[in-house]
């Protein structure tokens, strides 16, 4: 099996690491005087004798590893060490995915930069950079290609046998993960590195303890020797014991964003088995629509109690076209029966009142403007919740990941719109249904 001679070339360089590290200063300059310039270039490009352990792949019959670290680990000399090596002296010439938050980022980052893979190449083992079809192509016929994700429908499609995923904790679309592991199917042991420093995503705590995920976490404190002299101790001095010395420097997954409105404690707290629709006395479809290119379409069903409290009875958002967002409007107005869809109008105008009428009867639309930032507008609902005046009828992990992640004056990327859609239907219901929505502006 060709992994099985890599761990073997693996074993063979911590073999000649050691006897390197077990020789005196002396010893070992009287013996690199005895190589040939051949050897000595060898040795430079052998990075199994100078990576870190946590920085090789780790033992065991994974599909991913996850090496989720603080920051100047090295995870991206990692990845790129690993993927030359598997260029290099894998059998199966198999296709390779590299992936990162942006095509700027694979650019800069995964490939030109200076712990890259053009950088990490031997020269005459060097793949050529074809940038304008965002490939690599090895002497040996292997070829790599670049993904942004940020577009997860580019992921539909291909398949490799291997892929390199950089910061996936940043991505802002889960689907581009979940794309990436369905083009994940050839040859005969698909395989991905993940190299992340950590965000407070629950898709990535699910896979961080999946059982086909070999987690590997690590500190920025671990490559200090690499680092300039004073960075860790003025990154330290700087965050302190704050969360995010942990998050960043410690590479800590941590379960809440510091400053974030909403803790998952209070969600859970808020978390109750759903009313009877004949209790509800009014339900609202809140909507955040994507206009104008690839996006996030919010659509978040809330209802009101006799007794004044608020629900989150259903999220239905989707990606897709208008026409797909609009039949997911109303499918979930008739299913529960609602009074109004509330709905963002900043950027579509009458365009949306025009798409929901085209996907059938017209239904009653108030709309909203934003007049001020996301988060601002959030603080009221925020407030409603640690009233426990709003409760959950179930979990909705992806719109609670971006309730978990809004902090006042930060700006979320990309836009938040499970959780606008939730304001927009929360903030109508606790301002009153007889309050003209066409002039609501929040």
């Amino acid at each position: 099996m060709e992994m099985t001679r890599i761990e073997s070339e693996l074993k063979s360089s911590a073999r000649l690491r050691a006897f390197l590290q077990g020789l005196a200063a002396s010893e070992r300059a009287v013996f690199l005087q005895t190589l040939k310039p051949t050897e000595i270039r060898y040795l430079l490009y052998d990075w199994p004798m100078w990576a870190r352990a946590k920085q090789l792949p780790p033992p065991g019959d994974w599909r991913v590893w996850l090496l989720m670290a603080g920051r100047g680990f090295g995870k991206t000399r990692a990845g790129a060490e690993w993927v030359r090596w598997l260029a290099t002296h894998c059998r199966h010439r198999g296709h390779i995915a590299l992936v990162g938050d942006t095509f700027d980022d694979v650019r800069h980052v995964m490939v030109e930069g200076p712990s890259g893979i053009l950088a990490v190449s031997p020269p005459r083992r060097r793949p050529q950079w074809y940038r304008s079809q965002r490939r690599l192509i090895w002497p040996n016929g292997v070829v790599a290609s670049c993904f942004s994700a940020s577009d997860p429908e580019q992921l539909r499609g291909p398949e490799f046998s291997f892929a390199w995923a950089d910061e996936i904790g940043k991505w802002p679309y889960e689907a581009a993960w979940d794309n990436l592991m369905l083009a994940l199917r050839a040859g005969e042991r698909p395989r991905c590195l993940a190299t992340t420093t950590p965000r407070p995503k629950s898709w990535l705590a699910a896979l961080a303890k999946a059982p086909d995920t070999a987690l590997v976490q690590g500190s920025t404190v671990e490559n200090q020797a690499n680092l300039a002299p004073d960075f860790v101790a003025a990154m330290h001095a700087r965050f302190g014991g704050q969360a995010i010395a942990r998050q960043e420097l410690d590479g800590v997954l941590l379960d809440e964003v510091p400053g974030a409105l909403w803790s998952r404690a209070l969600i859970a707290a808020c978390r109750r088995p759903p009313p009877e629709r004949r209790d509800l006395l009014r339900v609202l479809v809140g909507v955040d629509p994507a206009l104008g290119g690839p996006g996030e379409t919010g659509i978040i069903v809330v209802g009101k109690c006799r007794d004044g409290q608020i629900w989150v009875l259903e999220d239905a958002s989707c990606d897709g076209a208008p026409d797909m967002w609009a039949a997911a409007v109303r499918q979930s107005f008739a299913k529960w029966r609602a009074e109004a869809v509330i709905a963002e109008v900043n950027q579509g105008g009458n365009l949306i009142r025009t798409l929901l009428t085209q996907a059938g009867t017209p239904l009653p639309l108030r709309e909203v403007r934003a007049m001020r930032a996301k988060s601002i507008r959030a603080e009221p609902v925020a407030a409603a919740y640690a009233r426990q005046q709003v409760f959950h009828a179930g979990s909705f992990d992806r719109l609670e990941d971006q309730m978990c992640s809004c902090v006042t004056g930060v700006r979320q990327r990309p836009s938040p719109d499970r959780l606008d859609a939730l304001v927009w239907g929360i903030n109508a219901l606790l301002t009153g249904l007889e309050t003209e929505f066409s002039e609501l502006q929040l």
